[in-house]
């Protein structure tokens, strides 16, 4: 019953992640970024890692899925690619995918699947996987770590404020050397005119 629910989640996962990258809608690869945590959540859950699991939902689906929300609406929608790729490109990136498709699946396949059914290792430490265990880790071993993690995604919300912010900038511009376009070309039809009037 759990290789069934392994594999279920795996499956989940999965496909959500091929969501994620597929959707062109930010707002729905963000759903699909959440699906994949709760299979992953799951996947957790039968390796009985508990905090882990927590964390996933509570953390990740919770609380950075909103900021990501929350970033995908202030930077803006889809805009159209600046420019095209080249038919060398459409060839090969398909190409690329497959072979690390294949080069995944060789790995999981001879090393992964090999492991199911055996009873796992036995010197497991008491307590593995408890948010006690894991607290101890977070702020003794990997205390430099854990705070870089916590300035990254810090960095991460001032670079995407900054970015939209520039971005307005440079559709305001945009907006006004358009409409000192049309005065000009206003004035210069008005000019036409006048002299058409005065021959």
């Amino acid at each position: 019953m759990e290789e069934v629910a392994f594999f279920i989640g795996a499956i989940g996962a999965l496909g959500a992640a091929a969501a994620v990258v597929a959707l062109k809608n930010p707002f729905y690869s963000v759903l699909a970024l959440v699906i994949h945590l709760v299979f992953l959540a799951g996947i957790f859950l039968l390796l009985m890692a508990q905090f882990l699991a927590a964390s996933l939902i509570v953390v990740y689906a919770g609380a950075v899925m909103v900021l990501y929300v929350f970033v995908a609406a202030y930077v803006g929608g889809i805009e159209e690619p600046k420019w095209d790729a080249s038919p060398e490109l459409r060839v090969i990136g398909p190409i690329m995918a497959v072979a690390l498709f294949v080069a995944i699946s060789i790995a999981v396949l001879g090393s992964g699947l090999a492991a199911l059914g055996t009873p796992g290792p036995d010197d497991i430490p008491a307590g593995f996987g408890t948010p006690e265990a894991i607290g101890h880790l977070m702020m003794e071993d990997f205390l430099i770590a854990f705070e870089a993690a916590s300035l990254l995604l810090l960095v991460a919300a001032v670079a995407a404020i900054v970015l939209a912010g520039r971005r307005r900038g440079d559709k305001g511009s945009g907006t006004e050397q358009r409409k000192v376009l049309v005065k000009a070309d206003e004035q210069a039809n008005a000019q036409v005119a006048g002299n058409g009037e005065g021959a």
